[in-house]
This record gives C-alpha cells, sequence and structure tokens, in this order.
C-alpha cells in the first residue's frame, strides 16, 4: 500500500536532499569566521544573560558552519553551559514557512532559556525566549551603492531600509547616500538582542521615498506592499544595480485585490495556523474567530504545518483560508491551491460591507490588532440577513450562507471559540448531528459518504464474472 504523504512524510526528503550552498567569499579562516558571526558579541550576551541552555538557530545555507561555530562558543563559555544546534527548522512539522522566524518551539524541545538566530531574520517580536540576532556581513561596496541609487533617485527626503546581513555598515551607507543625494535620510534602529516584550525594528515614520539595500527577496516585496504609495529604490550589492521598484508594486496590489475579491464570495473559512513564536498570533487568531463569527461565517482553526496543495485539498468544505504567519511570509500565491489564501488584513477588507480599499497594507500583527480595535465597529440592528451580494468574480448576485442565525433571523450564542450548537443526540442508536454546522451540512451534500455497513439490511450479491477486454472491445462471458 502506497503511504499517504498529503499530512505526513518519513522525514527521509530532509536527509536525502541536496542543498546548494555557497559559502561567503569573506570567511575563508578561522579568524576571519570569527568576524563574520560574531562569536565575541555571543558569548559576551550570553554571558551577559547568564542563560545556561542556548539553542543555536541555523538555516539550511548556514549549517555547513554549525560546527565550528558551535566549537568556537563551546571553548568561549567554558563549562556549565549547554548549546544546541537547531538543523530542522526550515522542515519542522510546526513551521508552516522559512527560518526567517525564531524557532521558539524547537527550542523547548531542549528547554532552552535563549536563543542566537543565525542568517536573515524577518525581526517579527517574539512571544517566550529572549533572542541574540547574528546576522553575518556580507561585502558592500558604499560609494558605488551611494552612486547607483543617485543616479535613479528623486524625492525630497527617504528612508533607508537594508537587508539584515548589511546592518554592520548602516551608518556609513547612511552618511554616503546623504552627500550623494543631499537630502536627509533616515535609518531605523535594530536591535541585536531581543526579549519577548522588545520590538527588534523601531516603528517608522511615513516615508516619501524608500532606499532598499539587497537582493531580491520576501523582505523586498513586503516593503513594496506595505508602502505602496512610495517609491521604492533598490540597490544589489551583489549586482551592483540600482532601480525604481514601485512599478511591481500596482501589478502585486491587483492580484491580492483579485484574492480579496474571491475571499468575499467565501462563506467557509479555514484559519491556517503559520507561525507558534511570532508575538501576538494567539490574539489575532481569536480576533479572526470573533470577526467572521460577526460576519455569520463559518470558521476552522487549522495547524498543518508546511503548506503544499495536497494537504489543504483535503479540506474540501472550506472555501478560503487565513494564513496567520510572520509579516515577510504571509503572502502566498496560491496557483497551485485550489482555494485562495489571504493574509487577516485582506479578511478584514473582504467582510467590509463596502467595497474599498485605498491601498493601505498591514501585515504586523500588533499594528493590525491596534487599527482593528479602534476601528471596531458592531454590525448594524437593520442589517438584512437575505440581502443578495453582487459577485466581482462571477458577475452575479449571490445569496451568502448565514451561519449562527437562525431562519427567523435571530442570532444563536456562537462567537469563535464557543459555538453554542454543540453535538446532540440524534436517535436511539447514538448517532449524532451538529447543529448549524458546515462540516455537517457539506457531508449530508455529499454524494459519496464512504462505506456504510447494513448488516442484516441487505442480501448478500451473486458474485458474477465481469467485463474483460479493453475499452473500446469488451467482452462479454454469458
Amino acid at each position: 500500500m502506497a503511504e499517504n504523504t498529503a499530512f505526513s512524510s518519513s522525514g527521509a526528503d530532509a536527509i536525502t536532499r541536496t542543498l546548494d550552498v555557497q559559502p561567503e567569499q569573506n570567511v575563508a579562516s578561522p579568524s576571519q569566521l570569527d568576524q563574520y558571526y560574531e562569536i565575541e558579541r555571543t558569548i559576551a550576551e550570553i554571558l551577559s544573560g547568564d542563560y545556561k541552555r542556548i539553542a543555536l538557530q541555523f538555516p539550511d545555507e548556514l549549517l555547513h558552519d554549525s560546527v565550528p561555530i558551535y566549537r568556537r562558543l563551546k571553548a568561549g563559555l567554558g563549562a556549565g553551559r549547554d548549546l544546541y544546534v537547531l538543523a530542522d527548522t526550515s522542515y519542522g512539522r510546526h513551521v508552516a514557512v522559512g527560518s526567517c522566524c525564531v524557532d521558539e518551539v524547537a527550542a523547548q524541545h531542549v528547554d532552552a532559556d535563549a536563543m542566537v538566530h543565525y542568517g536573515y531574520a524577518c525581526m517579527s517580536q517574539t512571544s517566550r525566549l529572549p533572542v541574540i540576532y547574528v546576522f553575518g556581513k556580507k561585502l558592500i561596496d558604499v560609494n558605488d551603492c551611494a552612486q547607483r541609487i543617485a543616479e535613479v533617485f528623486d524625492g525630497q527626503r527617504a528612508l533607508l531600509r537594508l537587508d539584515v546581513a548589511y546592518t554592520h555598515q548602516a551608518e556609513q551607507i547612511t552618511t554616503a547616500l546623504r552627500q550623494a543625494l543631499q537630502v536627509p535620510v533616515s535609518t531605523p534602529r535594530l536591535s541585536l538582542v531581543a526579549s519577548p516584550s522588545q520590538t527588534p525594528l523601531e516603528s517608522e515614520e511615513a516615508p516619501e521615498n524608500i532606499i532598499y539595500i539587497g537582493a531580491e527577496s520576501l523582505g523586498l516585496t513586503n516593503l513594496l506592499i506595505t508602502h505602496s504609495d512610495c517609491n521604492v529604490y533598490s540597490y544589489d550589492p551583489t549586482a551592483k544595480t540600482a532601480r525604481l521598484e514601485s512599478g511591481r508594486t500596482n501589478r502585486l496590489l491587483m492580484r491580492r485585490y483579485a484574492v480579496v475579491q474571491k475571499a468575499r464570495d467565501a462563506d467557509v473559512f479555514g484559519i491556517l495556523v503559520g507561525t507558534l513564536g511570532v508575538a501576538s498570533y494567539l490574539p489575532l487568531i481569536k480576533h479572526l474567530r470573533a470577526l467572521l463569527a460577526r460576519a455569520h461565517k463559518k470558521s476552522y482553526t487549522i495547524s498543518v504545518g508546511k503548506l503544499n496543495p495536497s494537504k489543504l485539498a483535503n479540506f474540501m468544505e472550506i472555501e478560503c483560508f487565513v494564513l496567520v504567519a510572520c509579516p515577510e511570509n504571509s503572502l502566498i500565491e496560491a496557483r497551485d491551491f485550489l482555494r485562495p489564501i489571504i493574509t487577516p488584513f485582506e479578511l478584514e477588507v473582504a467582510l467590509q460591507a463596502e467595497q474599498s480599499w485605498t491601498g493601505r497594507y498591514v501585515l504586523d500583527f500588533g499594528k493590525l490588532l491596534a487599527s482593528s480595535d479602534s476601528e471596531d465597529t458592531p454590525p448594524p440592528e437593520s442589517e438584512d440577513l437575505d440581502q443578495p451580494v453582487f459577485s466581482l468574480v462571477t458577475g452575479k448576485y449571490r445569496h451568502a450562507k448565514r451561519y449562527g442565525v437562525t431562519d427567523k433571523g435571530e442570532e444563536t450564542a456562537t462567537d469563535g471559540d464557543q459555538p453554542s450548537s454543540s453535538v446532540i443526540l440524534r436517535n436511539q442508536d447514538t448517532a449524532v448531528a451538529l447543529v448549524d454546522s458546515a462540516a455537517a451540512q457539506f457531508f449530508q451534500e455529499r454524494t459519496f459518504r464512504g462505506l456504510e455497513t447494513r448488516i442484516g439490511e441487505d442480501a448478500p450479491s451473486v458474485l458474477e464474472q465481469g467485463r474483460s477486454g479493453i475499452a473500446r472491445g469488451y467482452g462479454d462471458d454469458s
């Protein structure tokens, strides 16, 4: 029997998979490795916090340096402190996205009291453990960067955003840009050590223009979609090229707007838990449940680990998924998925009574909850539940299904966490039915409901010889 891998696998892929690793050019000797990965600073931070059990989180592309880093840290820290290398972050079943997030769940497996996160990071606020960030120190030609940006830049002021691997030269880059552009250039402060109560990246003022230093990445995509009203200029230190990125934003926003329209037509939603480490993910899930219940939508909360089309296709009754993940991994191009996948902010837009969107986009959990609390208004008492809704996807009017509402238009005592429609007894044979259940309704509408045992109800059939041959010319034995 073939193994069903829709929900789980043996893990052999993680062992047999071949990684394309390209070591950094400036990490060729032990002394360069110590400098690139900031061994002395890491040791000082661990001793300062008096941490005893420390988890070292590496992405796949840096695993080849994990052993020498472990040995250097162990030698510098001495006895009495335990180090653990987390090497399964990008494949872990509890993580739906990449290794840019701090994997606090894996760290809890070894009872760690602190973490060291290596490589690229999305800088999302953590919920449990203090984190020491080690981004690495990639090479960049500061003068060429300023010169290339000056050739394409047009504005009165700018905000500098960098790939975290270039933060070690943020001050030099800022100074060079100010001299080349002759305009004010500001840089948000980035904390290299973050606690659960601290945001690693400070909030920024509304910029007129944004200058991004780094290659094309999820970080740049996140920046484009959350600042669609700004011109974004990027400089790739590897290719040494600069360009205006804003033209790409409109196409990206239009694709997201089309997904929002599909979400407006959905009545049953699945909330996908894509992170267990980003702060405020639990309050956000609770908020989404309440939001859907208030709109008379049915919702399920699902923790599925790694996303793939086959896995989500098992939930046929769900018409749209809402992914709760870190900001840089929330935007899923769901071309290969059967159902659309939207962000929590897109859900709020889709549930608005009037179809309006200014282009404002929020991916940060804290900002999303804050804006929701300030703009949250109860539905009007005179709401007509039978009013048809026009669909921009089909071009027709549709009658939306209303969950949590009786035939008389009265709401049941149902919220996102504790539905009042519990399981009730249907007959003496202990068969049960779910009142106001989308799953039960979907089950009733299915033509195939599995193998039903009808012992004693049907006479056994006579075994007969069936047809043989090929489709165009069967042979009947009669």
